[in-house]
């Protein structure tokens, strides 16, 4: 799986890039500041790309800015954001395409060695992994969609935080077919029937978090 990483912080540059690479990952480059970026994921079209939202020169939102070139040009480009605090105006500029994989971690999870693997190759895969921290203050600010049921929020939480309908299942002390229940409620009320060509899943998580301001 070929990664493309933006970080200025030297140390947790190279960390990334070692970590990766001891899990079969091959980093294709890794850059330190906001120009370059674009530049390299063009260049390289990676399959996942691991990215800082504050890069240099400006340490504002260049990397968010490179992200959204990026897959404005490779559609579906799939992209973790790592940031140092709960910024859910990055996480929703993400969103505004609706296509391919996204996450958004706070830097600290990274220690969490076998977590951040996962959530790799989670939106590398397509899906999305969003940090519980980011979740929560997102869905803090929104009305619910489609008058889903307090159950049903919760569900969409945790698979919004990445989590397999198994794993749901444990955190909720319910069945695993319950949950399948729940989901099936969820894109039933978000007006998504089944379909071959689109990610249900991941659909409902990007049209909730993205839903307008409460």
């Amino acid at each position: 799986m070929r990664v493309v990483i933006a970080e200025d912080l030297m140390l947790l540059r190279d960390g990334l890039t070692r970590l990766l690479e001891a899990f079969d990952f091959d980093v294709v480059e890794a850059v330190d500041n906001g120009p370059a970026l674009l530049p390299a994921l063009l260049r390289h079209r990676p399959d996942v790309a691991i990215i800082d939202v504050r890069l240099p020169p400006t340490q504002t939102d260049e990397g968010l800015k490179a992200a959204i070139a990026a897959r404005a040009e490779i559609p579906g480009l799939p992209v973790l954001v790592l940031s140092q605090h709960v910024e859910p105006l990055y996480a929703r500029e993400l969103l505004t395409d609706h296509v391919g994989g996204v996450g958004y971690l706070l830097k600290e999870r990274v220690s969490d060695v076998e977590q951040f693997v996962s959530t790799v190759q989670q939106v590398a895969s397509g899906g999305t992994a969003f940090d519980p921290e980011v979740v929560a203050q997102m869905m803090a600010r929104r009305e619910p969609l489609g008058g889903l049921t307090t159950r049903e929020h919760e569900v969409l939480r945790h698979i919004a935080e990445g989590r397999s309908n198994a794993a749901i299942a444990a955190r909720l002390f319910i069945t695993e077919k319950v949950v399948s229940k729940h989901i099936n409620n969820i894109f039933a009320k978000l007006g998504m029937p089944p379909s071959d060509d689109d990610n249900r899943r991941v659909m409902a998580v990007l049209m909730y978090l993205d839903a307008g301001p409460a």
